[in-house]
Order: C-alpha cells, then structure tokens, then sequence
C-alpha cells in the first residue's frame, strides 16, 4: 500500500511540475487567479459552518491486518466520541488489477476489527476503502472499461461487506475526467450496496479550477489530475458519499491553499445532490515537494476554507474528511477540533 501511495505522489509532481512551467509563462492570468483564491479566504466564516455530525476519517491497513489491538480500538473510540465522524474508510484493499481480492491474504483481522468497533462505537460506520491504480493512465493497472474486471470488483465488494462493513469507500486513481468505466463500476456496486442497505462512497479528484487546465495536462503529461464540473456531478449522482481529494494541489501560501478549498467546496456543492454527503478531505500529513508545500496545506486552513466555501449553505449532509490516521498528530486533531466543532 505504501509503494502505491508513493506512485500516486511521484504522479502528482510530475503533472504539477509540468503545469507549473506552463502556468508561469502566462504569468498575468496566474496573477489573477491567485488574488481570486486570496479573495476566497476572505472574512468570517459562517457560525452555521460547523460539523453536522457527519464526518470521516481515512484508516490504515494495520487495522485489518493483525497489527492493531483491543486497547487501540478503544484509543480510537475514544477519540472519535468528542468528533463529529461518523465514519471510518478503512483500507482493506488493495484490489488486483483484475478486481479481486484475495481477503485472507490482504484482511485476515477484517471480521475482528468491524465486530471491535460495533461494540466499541456503535454509532460510527465502518467502510472498506478499496482501489487500484487503473487505465489508461496507469498500464498495467485496472481497465474499469472491461465488464469482467467490473464484476470481480463487485464480487470483492460484495465478499468484504460479509466481512461486516457497513459500505464500500472506492478511491481508483487516476480516473480520467469522463471515464464510462468508472460509472459503470459505481453503477454495478449501487445495485449491490443498496441492496444491502449500506452506503457507496467515493474519494473524488479535484474540479478543474480554471481555464480548462485538465486538458493541458493531458496534453502535456497525456494524465490529467482535475475532473470537470459535470462529471463530478454524474459521480456523485451514483453515490451516498463523495470526499473530495483537496490536497497535493501545488498551492505554495496557506492563504492560497485555503483559497482554493473554498472555491472547490463551492463548485462541489453546486452539483453534489441534496440526498448525498459531500466531505472535503483534510490534509493530515506532512509533505514537502511541488505538488504539496507542508506550510502551506494545514489542516487550520483547509478547515476555514471549507467552512467560508460552505458560508450559509442549508445543506446538512456535509462533513470534513481527515486523511490519514497514522500521520494524524495531536496538533492536526487539536486543528479540526478547534475549527469545525461547536465551542462550549
């Protein structure tokens, strides 16, 4: 898992690179965009613009694995009880190329671990966060275009969810902006999730911020990193969650950053539909490259931008995803804590 996460990372500097050199050859639009994002992060947030209760948070594989003991389940029931997550994405993949899923292999302490947390925490959703790396970005990797590779990634989702989940989380990267295969996939699992009366959620990329710059990326890398407007929309139609990705976004001030949470935010909620929970990700972690500047991309910021995007907004099914557990440290929690929960 950690290799895979490190080719992601190595993918995204290479497109932000690339982008970068392009973007300061027109250094007037640039300009221009970037007082925008200073704009965005502008005033006060909304006192309305705190937790609904409806938050995540990103776990590790040593929770299915054997790693983790009774006395850490309780460590993190405890620590969720004062939060306002009410659901855990915890990595249980990761799926083959061919989308199966060898479970005693990969999740042999699954079955422990969503019977621990039921007693431990009873009101907090366990969801197995499955994915891969796919096509055609990424060869080999997954072709989501092949409806056998389809029904194995079903079938998987299926064995898990006898593991006791309580939904699936799908986080395949990179799924180009319009991918057919991709819907298709989310299609086939809904029949089974709502069959089984529990959630599908996704972790989604960012909208495409301006000036069409996914297609020059393609053009440029032949991968792009953003999604349009649309097609977020056609995602999160077929879904009960969507957690945006917002992080790694090359934004090298904190203002700037927090900018441009609040303007993903807002593109976001313009086409997620009311029934569907919309989280925006939290950067829990520590990372210094082009891609992801570690002054810049705080939890403190991505916490008030959320919050200015999300100003009066009435839509109760929103939350913050904070990603990922075993890089959290106290001072990203205190973070969330002190930016998104009501002050006694």
């Amino acid at each position: 898992m950690k290799r895979r996460w490190q080719h992601w990372s190595r993918r995204r500097r290479v497109i932000t690179v690339l982008l970068l050199v392009l973007l300061l050859a027109i250094p007037v639009p640039l300009g221009a965009y970037a007082v925008s994002l200073r704009l965005h992060y502008i005033g006060d947030p909304s006192p309305q613009a705190l937790t609904r209760g409806r938050d995540a948070l990103w776990l590790g594989h040593a929770w299915v694995d054997g790693r983790k003991t009774a006395a850490d389940v309780t460590a993190l029931a405890n620590r969720l009880a004062t939060t306002g997550v009410r659901d855990l994405y915890v990595h249980a993949g990761p799926l083959e190329h061919d989308g199966s899923l060898p479970l005693a292999k990969v999740s042999p302490k699954a079955r422990w671990f969503t019977d621990a947390m039921s007693k431990a925490a009873p009101g907090v959703r366990v969801q197995a966060w499955l994915g891969d790396i796919v096509q055609p970005a990424k060869n080999p990797g997954m072709d989501l275009d092949d409806q056998a590779v389809r029904d194995r990634v079903t079938a998987s989702s299926g064995a898990v969810l006898d593991q006791g989940f309580d939904g699936i989380h799908f986080d395949f990267e990179p799924v180009e902006s319009g991918s057919a295969g991709f819907l298709a996939v989310l299609d086939q699992v809904h029949q089974l999730t709502a069959g089984r009366n529990v959630p599908l959620s996704v972790a989604a990329a960012q909208i495409d911020p301006l000036w069409s710059v996914n297609s020059l990326a393609l053009a440029i890398a032949d991968e792009g990193k953003w999604w349009s407007q649309d097609y977020f929309a056609e995602v999160a139609r077929r879904v009960e969650q969507i957690a945006v990705m917002s992080y790694d976004t090359a934004m090298p001030l904190e203002s700037l950053y927090g900018g441009y949470v609040a303007k993903q935010t807002q593109l976001a909620l313009e086409v997620t539909p009311d029934r569907v929970d919309l989280l925006m990700g939290l950067p829990a972690y520590w990372e210094n490259n082009p891609s992801h500047w570690g002054k810049a991309e705080t939890v403190e910021a991505a916490v008030r931008g959320a919050r200015l995007g999300l100003g009066n907004s009435p839509k109760q099914n929103f939350g913050l995803a904070i990603y990922v557990d075993f890089t959290a440290t106290d001072a990203h929690w205190d973070a969330y804590r002190n930016g998104w929960l009501p002050r006694e």
